[in-house]
């Protein structure tokens, strides 16, 4: 692999992803590929009935093929690849159990495993073909997600943005294009690049759609390529390119950042609450202290949670949630059920996000910026909370490393614990066909085709 690099970090990154193959990649960062896949396949599988979900199944019925190469997973029905991975993206995200690279703060699995997996399908592509292209597609969209910042992420949704790329990377891997072509690709999908969080403060479905939107967008975009449609040159680095235009922060020197030797694969990390990320650090700080000091919900008068501002800008906008998803993102509401129910899993939210004792609890949740936190922040996301007691005790907790981050990782058992409560909760596979998706996920490196998954 030419590891080289010239002034045009676009072209270095396209390069890279065109280039890359399965003999390249370190064995450890193809395991972790196919635990994330694992990870993944719970999440979409979780959201078989989910609304939102539904209503891009429908129009993806109304507007694709009733038949094609490529499956979607949460109706077990065949159509295009743009299809099945505009359907399959969209649930990735709903349950809000899907991976997320702490850096970049973007949420690789919902838009890179979708369009890839529809590609190889109806590609005949092996096992390893689909995980190199897997990597590939991680690689490139989690540089992206750091080169726009910090401040993009204010307005911005890194998953829907970052995620064009991402996607684009990964189907075009499997379609062969040349270092050209896929640079081409990457000027296709940035120039369709959007998400904003203005949903949030509605409540709104805006979030499926832009899981959906960015699959669908970068596979179009390398499909385009590989038959000579070109695209900017400079899309993200360029004077009027999504740096410019998404970011007052960007920073070029990181898309290339250790291309080959650094494999940002490795340093996602597992959701291991079904809520917000932001919103996990101080759950795990609240845990410990309750467990440490034998509390209970009703012991507590006070909890402040000295958080990043990137959490009071996502998790800020949402006081009163008027929905289960946008309880996962109030701060409030997941500590609530921490302190109430010991975890926030997708069973307590849907039973209990407006219950009475977790209400109250909610109302009882500051969030109080932290200079230590906000500065780690997004390499490292520190947990931090001081907890005060109806009959005058304060506690302090900190969790340097939450659960299901690199350095406390989930195994894989742990892993397939949680793809199969997934699919139990969604009803998407039986537990006797989960069992069967873990051991074929565990051989895929091996499958000279990776072909239907359910069915």
């Amino acid at each position: 692999m030419n590891t080289t690099f010239s002034n045009h970090p676009s072209q270095d990154l396209a390069t890279f992803a065109a280039e890359l193959s399965f003999a390249q990649i370190p064995a450890p960062v193809l395991r972790r590929a196919e635990d994330l896949m694992l990870d993944w396949l719970g999440s979409v599988l979780a959201a078989k009935s989910a609304r939102p979900v539904r209503s891009i199944q429908r129009f993806a019925e109304m507007m694709g093929p009733a038949q094609g190469p490529s499956e979607v997973l949460i109706s077990r029905r065949t159509t295009s690849p743009v299809f099945a991975a505009l359907v399959n993206a969209a649930a990735s995200h709903y349950v809000e159990q899907d991976d997320v690279h702490n850096g970049s703060v973007f949420h690789p699995a919902a838009v890179v495993f979708a369009p890839a997996l529809a590609t190889a399908q109806a590609l005949g592509a092996s096992g390893a073909q689909l995980l190199t292209a897997v990597v590939a597609g991680y690689e490139v969209g989690i540089r992206v997600g750091e080169f726009l910042g910090r401040s993009h992420y204010r307005t911005f949704h890194t998953t829907a943005t970052a995620g064009t790329l991402a996607a684009a990377a990964a189907v075009g891997r499997l379609l062969d294009l040349s270092p050209a072509q896929m640079l081409h690709a990457f000027g296709s999908a940035g120039t369709q690049s959007a998400g904003v969080w203005e949903f949030l403060r509605d409540a709104a479905d805006s979030k499926q759609l832009h899981c959906a939107h960015a699959a669908a967008s970068g596979l179009m975009s390398a499909y385009l390529a590989k038959d000579g449609f070109t695209g900017a040159a400079r899309v993200l680095e360029g004077a009027q390119g999504l740096g410019v235009g998404m970011s007052t922060d960007a920073d070029a020197s990181r898309l290339a950042d250790g291309l080959g030797s650094r494999w940002t694969l490795a340093e996602t990390s597992f959701k291991y609450h079904a809520s917000c990320r932001h919103t996990h650090p101080a759950a795990d700080a609240l845990l410990q202290v309750m467990t440490k000091n034998k509390l209970a919900a009703g012991d507590i008068a006070r909890v402040v949670t000295h958080v990043h501002q990137g959490a009071i800008d996502v998790l800020g906008r949402v006081v009163v949630p008027a929905t289960v998803h946008q309880g996962k993102f109030s701060m409030g509401t997941v500590l609530g059920l921490i302190a109430v129910h010991g975890r926030a899993g997708l069973t307590e939210f849907d039973r209990d996000f407006v219950a009475a004792p977790v209400a109250e609890f909610r109302d009882k949740v500051v969030m109080e910026l932290d200079s230590e936190v906000d500065t780690a922040y997004p390499a490292r996301w520190i947990g931090k909370v001081t907890v005060n007691t109806a009959d005058g005790r304060q506690f302090a907790g900190r969790v340097d490393e939450p659960k299901g981050d690199p350095g406390n990782t989930l195994s894989r058992a742990e892993i397939e614990d949680k793809m199969q409560r997934l699919t139990q909760y969604g009803e998407g596979a039986s537990a006797e066909e989960a069992k069967a998706l873990c051991e074929r996920i565990w051989r895929l490196a091996d499958a000279p085709q990776v072909g239907r998954w359910l069915g």
